[in-house]
């Protein structure tokens, strides 16, 4: 009988910490091809910032990222250049803070108004503090890349992964799979690339 109930015991145990896991866990999220549901953030600014700010844009470039992390700082100056580039053009950079903020002091609101400033980001640096939007689209590392193509009024996911092929040397870029995709999706090509492997900082999640 004692054995019975150690088994019960240990199994409900097993079964509640695997429910518990699996609750902590953000979701598969979009795929390619998919379409993606309006949110709604906080920008820098105070103002609140979703898929309608975009309605005129032909895609958005979305990069979950974050103050704290060292390979978002590193890719900073690589995404201020494709904002750059491609804004004009109708995919402009849209940065979400999908971190929880609490693990680290670095990526408060206060500090992300802070760090736009010194960097002079040219883009919205928007705050995901629910981290519902990451795990809508299953974001998992920071920074991580998602490039939308706006189809009859629909943003629909075309390419996800990383911004190039090596975070710590730009001199040695080999593959610009952002600049890829985008250029060839003003083409109307498709995407050559369409998923990478994100190489960053893992999501801290609240």
């Amino acid at each position: 009988m004692e054995k019975y109930t150690g088994r019960l015991l240990t199994t409900g145990l097993f079964l509640l910490l695997t429910g518990i896991s699996a609750l902590a866990q953000p979701v598969k999220g979009y795929g390619l091809g998919d379409a993606v549901t309006d949110f709604k953030l906080k920008n820098i600014d105070g103002l609140p910032i979703s898929l309608s700010n975009y309605r005129d844009k032909k895609g958005l470039i979305v990069v979950f990222t974050s103050n704290h992390c060292p390979f978002s700082k590193a890719y900073e100056e690589r995404l201020i250049s494709l904002d750059r580039k491609f804004a004009g053009q109708g995919y402009p950079v849209l940065a979400v803070m999908a971190n929880d903020p609490e693990a680290y002091k670095e990526d408060s609101f206060e500090n992300m108004q802070v760090r736009a400033q010194i960097k002079n980001y040219p883009y919205p640096y928007a705050m995901d503090e629910a981290q519902s939007m990451a795990r809508a689209f299953g974001a998992t590392r920071l920074p991580e890349v998602y490039v939308l193509k706006q189809n009859a009024g629909q943003f629909i996911l075309e390419y996800k992964g990383a911004v190039d092929d090596n975070p710590q040397d730009t001199g040695s870029v080999q593959r610009r799979y952002i600049d890829e995709a985008v250029s060839s999706l003003l083409a109307d090509r498709p995407v050559q690339s369409p998923i990478t492997k994100p190489i960053g900082c893992g999501i801290k999640w609240k």
